[in-house]
């Protein structure tokens, strides 16, 4: 019985860990020049439904990428892969851009107005603009 208990507290950490990344606030960035974008544009652009901005992404390993993915466009990284996979696939266009971590996703965004990318709002500092908040 003492095991089980034990199990459960493991168990109640863990999910309390998850909840709490959960609620991570991610922001939306682009060049300081930019203008402020919906969810749903977002959501566009990272579903390979809208070519108008060139997307960044983080790495796969990157807790802040699944969050991302998560509030915009509510699909968990097995369904944006197999998304991706599709347009692809079909040759209608090409996956974000993968940048190591949040400088290289200010950089980018700094030097080309047409980049978009997502950090941790801890992260942003004056040579990016957010354009959408997810909280």
């Amino acid at each position: 019985m003492k095991s089980s208990s034990v199990e459960l507290a493991l168990i109640l950490a863990v999910a309390g860990l998850l909840c709490g990344s959960a609620h991570a606030q991610v922001a939306v960035v682009m060049a300081p020049s930019a203008s402020p974008l919906s969810k749903e544009q977002i959501a566009n652009i990272y579903l390979g439904r809208s070519a108008v901005l060139r997307p960044l992404d983080l790495p796969e390993s990157n807790a802040t990428r699944d969050i991302f993915y998560q509030k915009v466009t509510e699909r968990d990284p097995a369904q944006i892969k197999a998304t991706w996979s599709r347009i692809v696939f079909s040759g209608r266009g090409t996956p974000p851009k993968e940048v190591p971590d949040a400088a290289a996703v200010k950089k980018a965004v700094a030097a080309d107005p047409k980049s978009v990318g997502y950090i941790e709002k801890a992260a942003v500092d004056g040579s990016v603009k957010v354009v959408l908040m997810l909280e």
